[in-house]
């Protein structure tokens, strides 16, 4: 399985509305709830609005389209991470996984999977 690093750094956000949110940014991600609205996007582009947030993230997009019928792929790449130490904060799209963790571990995290088998592309 390839996975692709992403060369930015991200932040995880709650913000009061998404009207601040530029929306056509690559990798903005939204989840809004009955308690709240969340949002990871790049640290550049954090709004204003922001109630809470957590910055610091790197990312890697498992690569190719997944089929839902495919299971196990995030749990895998999970418990490899979390043997090690490393928590990871998960976007899942139509298509595919994201994976983050915090940029301390993420170059650690890159090597573990690499080890074990999977192929980690720039």
């Amino acid at each position: 399985m390839k996975i692709k690093v992403l060369h930015q750094d991200f932040s995880v956000c709650k913000v009061a509305d998404y009207t601040q949110t530029d929306m056509n940014k690559e990798f903005v991600f939204t989840g809004n709830t009955d308690e709240e609205n969340s949002l990871v996007c790049p640290t550049e582009a954090v709004p204003q609005n922001t109630t809470d947030r957590d910055d610091g993230w790197r990312g890697m997009r498992i690569e190719g389209t997944l089929d839902f019928s495919l299971i196990g792929i995030l749990a895998k790449i999970s418990a490899i991470l979390a043997d090690n130490k490393i928590g990871i904060f998960v976007v899942s799209t139509y298509n595919t996984d994201y994976v983050l963790t915090k940029a301390e571990n993420f170059e650690k995290a890159v090597t573990l999977l690499k080890e074990n088998g999977y192929e980690i592309t720039e």
